[in-house]
């Protein structure tokens, strides 16, 4: 039982990933990015406060969820 609501919460969380991911900018924009880029960084100071802060912090979060879901659904199909 305990297995299926492990793999259950690994699914959503994958597609929950994708999703994310797939939402955020491109980082790379050519020359004219690798020039301006770092005005926004330097200026940037409340990124995380933005849209692009706020879905990188969700990359983070669901990735950890992710990868601590894979060990455990390890641990639970070697019993």
């Amino acid at each position: 039982m305990l297995k299926i609501i492990v793999l259950i919460i690994h699914i959503i969380v994958s597609l929950f990933m994708m999703a994310v991911i797939l939402l955020q900018q491109g980082k790379s924009a050519g020359i004219s990015g690798a020039i301006a880029g770092g005005a926004e960084t330097f200026f940037g100071k409340n990124k995380a406060r933005t849209m692009e802060g706020t879905l990188e912090r969700l990359t983070t979060i669901s990735a950890v969820v992710f990868i601590i879901t894979s060990l455990i659904l390890t641990l639970l199909m070697g019993k």
